[in-house]
Parts: C-alpha cells; sequence; structure tokens
C-alpha cells in the first residue's frame, strides 16, 4: 500500500493540471478547434506515457505493464462515454461553445466516482477474496451484453434524475451562457446544463460500475488502478472534439471490448489456476483492440469525409 500523502500529492497534480486546462486555455466559452483540441489530446497522453515510464523505473516492467494495459482499456472503454455525450448534447442542444466547460465538469465527476469505486474494490478484495470471482463474472456479462449492444440508444428524457429536476428544481426556459445557476425573477433557478450534469453524472456512475473491475483482473495495487483510469479519462474532453465527427467509423470496436473484457474476466475466474504474465495481458488488449479498429477503419473507408448520422450507443444502464 502506497503512502497516503502520495495519493494527496498525485490527486493535487491531477486538479491543478485540470484547472490549468480550463482556465488557462479555456477560459472564455467557444468552440474548440480539431487543432487546438488535437494538441491537448497529445498532452494528456504523453503525461500517460511519461507517468508509465515513471511507474517502470520506480517500480518495474510488470507494475508498468499493469499500468499500460488498464490504461489502454479504460481509454478504450471512455468511447462509450462519447457516444453518449453526442447523445446528451444532441438532446439538450447544447451549444458547442459551452460543451468543452460541461465536458470538464463531467469528466471532474468521472474521476471522483472512479476515486470512490476504486477504494471500494481495493477495500472489497482486501478483505473477501472471494469478491475477485464476481468481478470476474461481472465483466464476462458486461462482454456479452456489449456485444449484443449495437441499435440500442440511449434516451436522455427517460433519465430518472432528469425527471426529478424537471418536477422540483425551478429551471430557467433557456442557457444563459455556461453558468450553472442563476438569479433571476427574485429566486435561484437551474439552467439546462445542471440538467445536463446530472444526466452525465449518473451515466458516469454506470460506466464506472462497468469498467474499474476490468482494471482489477490486471493489477490490484490501488495506486496503479487509480493513474490508469485517471490518466485515460483525462484527456476524454480534447478527444471528443478531435474524433467526434468519426465516432462512427469505430463501427467494430465494441466487439473488441467485448472480447478484451470476457478474456479480463476468465483472467479473474481462472486467477487460481493460471496467472498469465503481465506482458501477455499487455499484448493481448494491444492486438485485439488494434484489429477492432483497423477493421471498422477498412469496412468505413467509403464513408469517410462524409456526413453521418450520430451513431447507435449501448444503454449504460445495460
Amino acid at each position: 500500500m502506497e503512502p497516503w500523502y502520495l495519493y494527496v500529492g498525485f490527486i493535487a497534480f491531477v486538479i491543478a493540471m485540470l484547472l490549468v486546462d480550463l482556465k488557462v486555455f479555456h477560459g472564455e466559452a467557444h468552440e474548440p478547434s480539431t487543432r487546438e483540441s488535437a494538441l491537448w489530446v497529445v498532452f494528456w497522453i504523453g503525461l500517460g506515457v511519461i507517468f508509465g515510464i515513471i511507474v517502470a523505473v520506480w517500480k518495474g516492467g510488470d507494475a508498468a505493464g499493469a499500468y499500460f494495459a488498464g490504461f489502454l482499456i479504460e481509454k478504450a472503454l471512455s468511447v462509450d462515454n462519447m457516444f453518449v455525450f453526442i447523445v446528451i448534447f444532441g438532446y439538450f442542444s447544447v451549444p458547442k461553445a459551452y460543451q468543452h466547460q460541461v465536458l470538464f465538469y463531467g469528466i471532474l465527476g468521472a474521476l471522483v466516482f472512479r476515486g470512490l469505486f476504486i477504494a471500494a474494490g481495493v477495500a472489497l478484495i482486501e478483505q473477501f477474496e472471494w469478491v475477485i470471482y464476481i468481478f470476474g463474472a461481472f465483466l464476462i456479462f458486461t462482454a456479452w451484453r456489449l456485444a449484443r449492444s449495437t441499435g440500442e440508444q440511449v434516451d436522455p428524457s427517460k433519465n430518472k434524475l432528469l425527471l426529478l429536476v424537471r418536477r422540483f428544481v425551478p429551471s430557467t426556459d433557456g442557457y444563459r451562457g455556461h453558468r450553472v445557476f442563476v438569479h433571476e425573477a427574485g429566486r435561484r433557478m437551474a439552467t439546462p446544463i445542471f440538467a445536463v450534469l446530472l444526466v452525465i453524472a449518473s451515466t458516469d456512475v454506470v460506466f464506472a460500475v462497468d469498467s474499474i473491475p476490468a482494471i482489477f483482473a490486471i493489477t490490484d495495487e490501488a495506486f496503479i488502478v487509480l493513474a490508469a483510469n485517471i490518466f485515460a479519462v483525462m484527456g476524454l474532453r480534447a478527444a471528443y472534439f478531435v474524433i467526434v465527427g468519426a465516432l462512427s467509423r469505430f463501427q467494430y470496436l465494441n466487439y473488441g471490448l467485448a472480447v478484451v473484457l470476457g478474456l479480463v474476466g476468465l483472467k479473474m475466474l481462472t486467477s487460481d489456476v493460471y496467472h498469465p504474465p503481465v506482458w501477455i495481458t499487455l499484448g493481448a488488449v494491444v492486438v485485439v483492440l488494434g484489429v477492432a479498429v483497423l477493421a471498422s477503419l477498412w469496412a468505413t473507408r467509403d464513408a469517410e469525409g462524409e456526413q453521418t448520422p450520430p451513431p447507435a450507443v449501448r444503454s449504460p444502464s445495460g
């Protein structure tokens, strides 16, 4: 178990970088350009790779391999979040100039939820080793559900939190810049961004439940699990603006993810019988996801540059 001050320092660094991203480079509401977003994607991925190198020097090759395997799995799973963001932003007609700030709060919420679930997962595994088999079975079920998810749609109007907001929270009839709350007509009122954030937060919870067990199949070191999740999620906002137009081309990614989740679930269920080296796990993740992405791009090569409708997405509620 790593000392508590290592967690505090790491989380402080992450918060500082997110604030620099929001306040310095996105201080004014605007629609991020592809070039600007691409630079931020490179920046966040670069940070993640640098951290992996530090882990290799600090804790050895196996720990670094576990980190990179977890990083790749969580990065690929975060594509599901992008699909959902498209649907939510379309449903609420969120102006593009405000989307990057909404994503900031949504991703901040995702980091918090993942931190909570990681802490709970570590505590459960330490107290009850048999929980690992529940995680394994859950991952295989998630893999099966993901493989069958083509054609499902997320419907924000059915979100229970949104229904409660509309019933009990006084709200404005339109956006007020990127503000979440405003004072109007003598009272405090929520803008539509408040509802957007609640819908994103509720889906973040379910995505965290789906993704956290996957990395526990690779390592049970809490700090490695936390770092892999954070670095995978932090670049999600910039990546959204880079590849949002191309998401519909990743038509086989859900099958690749299903295979990866099935493999790590099986790894958990057979952990007492066989424990493959971490580099085999990392290699399998790279090969499976690489094949899924390349096959998707090849199958949709004729659609490049064409306007395609928003892709079907799996419902996070399963």
